[in-house]
């Protein structure tokens, strides 16, 4: 008798891990959802690049580190003009995630910051990022090594004037 509860058990789990969004290896429930992750290639004896990601909440989070085996650094940045010159900061505390609102990380606003690559990054490679989450499990991604959409008025995707 003691075998019939526990196996219904066993099999609701198992529902309801199948259903569940993928990332996770703790059977935990991640309300992060994370879509079109790229990075950018990495130019001959430059050690560092951005990626860019979107991410949607169910509930209000905040993404507090992110790690990848291809750098020996990552960063969550913010980029703004100041002065009329563009500034990039680190967000120490993280990234605010709204629940329900998609926050995109896009060229000329908030990105992830590779530092210290350890190979060149070629377009077609891909990059695995691990995404951790204050409040959500963290989240593994392949990124892929290519040229991101540029944002309109966007500086950085036209060649430099000076």
């Amino acid at each position: 008798m003691t075998r019939t509860p526990r196996l219904a058990l066993a099999l609701a789990l198992l529902t309801l891990s199948a259903c569940s969004p993928g990332g996770t290896e703790s059977g935990a429930t991640s309300t992060v959802e994370v879509a079109g992750a790229i990075c950018r290639p990495t130019p001959v004896g430059r050690q560092m690049t951005g990626c860019y990601l979107t991410l949607t909440t169910t509930t209000a989070d905040r993404l507090v580190s992110v790690a990848s085996p291809a750098a020996n650094l990552v960063q969550i940045h913010e980029s703004r003009i100041e002065s009329g010159m563009m500034m990039m900061n680190e967000l120490k505390e993280g990234l605010p995630l709204p629940a329900g609102e998609t926050v995109a990380l896009a060229p000329g606003g908030n990105h992830l910051m590779l530092l210290g690559v350890k190979e060149p990054l070629v377009a077609g490679d891909t990059v695995a990022l691990t995404l951790t989450f204050e409040a959500s499990p963290p989240v593994e991604v392949t990124a892929t090594v290519g040229q991101p959409a540029a944002p309109e008025g966007d500086h950085a995707a036209a060649p430099a004037a000076h």
